[in-house]
């Protein structure tokens, strides 16, 4: 879930669940070879999610990065964010097949990058132009959804979608830790690629049939919107000079610092509505709120197979089965919010799931006593996921209720945004907090296995910085209905 689930596109949440007529007829001789194939894309970007989670404790270690830890993480996800606005736009002058075509290819050779990688700035920059690909991919999938599938059968494909991530969830883990374990942590990134052809063979063709091409053939060609690509840029941009400020702990890193921050907060002010990080009542705190979720759990996450292997002395397999409940325990809690009668409930709803998200991340860190069982990760995290599950469905459910048509795409656009940033942002802190306090000698080599467990404050001070933040997610939550004129009169009313 580390990799890809803060880019799902916000219309991926179905108002109902699918009947059985539609789930059978995504699977039909018009759309058969369609929807297996795309289905196995989202599956294969699925399980790298997971199984990169697996494996990249042992890569850092042997590749002498562990300072750098939480830039391989956010590095995807900061070209991703310039990745998926620029998709949307050579979609909408050209079809998804180019998009779709390119961004599986850098996909493909950012993983080829990082599994090769002789050192940790060589596997940082694999991960950045996988996570321009993905960004590419993603926002190309909808678009062959929205222009492929008549609108009766779009909740049954997306329904697959979201399903997809259930079952590497669970196997991922054990895949990538017993390849880690007995082949190298380098097959797991240099064997998915192969893996991607048969989707590709499948999808490719019945994209170029069914979705190639501009909308009206006839119609002039929609220019590329210069100003949202300069915005997007500046978003990439000044979050790698900002994540390179968190991680290089020099005075001279203020430098850097304050040229990100330059570019980083006009082209933020720009793409998100405005009141967005003063939590305006209703959509500019649901986008908020998408952003402070996804980015503590996401950052919390990303640390949790670190501190079990070089704290616990878990292998990588067992570390990242760890995590593998919360596929299944996300999954319920999207399900459980798509229920007509808790529909009333949904902002409270949501503030739960915070808590929930909170409480998680707090419990995490208890396993650095010996004392403590480390199954107690494994509770909490699908205790989390499941306020993930809640949380994550609730803001794309509230984002479309709240948006007017005319503005859903970039509203839409605007979600994306904050979950991607707030994830580059959160592990960006992080990390700094990660190496300030000694987290870059963490498994350096303290016995046969690397395993030592001389530095849990380096732990303790990414975890309860983010259960702080999913806690502000809380009170956001609170905020997500608009004011209404009868409540603004009942407030005059108040003493």
């Amino acid at each position: 879930m580390t990799d890809t689930a803060p880019d799902t596109p916000v219309t991926a949440e179905p108002t109902a669940p699918p009947s059985p007529g539609d789930a059978g007829g995504v699977l039909r001789a018009p759309y058969r070879a369609l929807s297996i194939g795309i289905v196995s894309v989202v599956l294969l970007i699925a399980f790298e999610a997971t199984a990169v989670g697996t494996a990249m404790p042992v890569a850092a270690r042997e590749l002498d990065g562990v300072s750098l830890y939480a830039f391989a993480f956010s590095g995807y996800f900061t070209t991703s964010l310039f990745g998926m606005v620029f998709s949307g736009q050579w979609a909408d002058r050209s079809g998804p097949l180019g998009p779709l075509a390119a961004g599986i290819s850098m996909f493909a050779a950012g993983l080829l990058l990082s599994g090769t990688a002789g050192v940790m700035w060589m596997f940082i920059a694999g991960r950045a132009v996988q996570g321009l690909g993905g960004g590419l991919v993603i926002v190309a999938l909808y678009v062959v959804v929205s222009r492929a599938y008549p609108e009766r059968l779009r909740p049954a494909i997306m329904a697959a979608f979201a399903a997809s991530w259930v079952v590497p969830s669970v196997v991922g883990p054990l895949i990538a830790g017993t390849v880690t374990e007995h082949l190298g942590w380098r097959w797991v990134f240099v064997g998915i690629p192969v893996l991607v052809v048969a989707p590709l063979a499948l999808a490719l063709p019945a994209i170029r049939r069914t979705a190639s091409g501009p909308l009206d053939p006839q119609a002039p060609v929609v220019p590329f919107d210069r100003r949202r690509i300069r915005l997007a840029l500046g978003i990439s941009l000044g979050a790698a000079l900002l994540q390179y400020a968190a991680q290089d702990l020099h005075w001279l890193s203020v430098v850097p610092a304050v040229a990100g921050a330059v570019v980083l907060v006009p082209a933020v002010l720009g793409l998100l509505p405005r009141g967005t990080y003063r939590a305006a009542r209703g959509l500019p705190s649901v986008v908020l709120l998408r952003g402070i979720a996804a980015g503590s759990f996401i950052a919390a996450e990303s640390f949790v197979p670190l501190m079990l292997v070089t704290q616990r002395g878990l292998s990588p397999t067992l570390a990242g089965l760890s995590l593998a409940v919360g596929g299944a325990t996300w999954a319920l809690g999207s399900y459980v919010q798509s229920r007509p009668r808790v529909e009333p409930y949904r902002a409270r709803l949501m503030v739960t799931g915070m808590i929930l998200v909170a409480a998680s991340i707090l419990a995490a860190p208890t396993v650095l006593v010996e004392a403590v069982p480390v199954w107690v990760v494994a509770v909490a995290w699908g205790f989390g996921c499941f306020g993930m599950g809640m949380v994550i469905a609730s803001t794309s459910v509230l984002l479309l209720k709240l948006s007017p048509p005319k503005d859903a795409g970039a509203n839409s656009a605007a979600l994306q945004i904050s979950d991607g940033l707030s994830n580059v942002l959160l592990l960006a802190a992080g990390g700094a907090a990660f190496a300030a306090l000694g987290g870059g000698t963490v498994g350096a080599g303290h016995g046969a296995d690397g395993v030592t467990g001389s530095h849990p404050a380096a732990f303790v001070a990414v975890f309860l910085p983010m259960a702080a933040v999913a806690l502000v997610g809380a009170w956001v939550g609170t905020r997500l209905r608009e004011r209404t004129p009868a409540d603004t009169e009942q407030a005059s009313r108040t003493p």
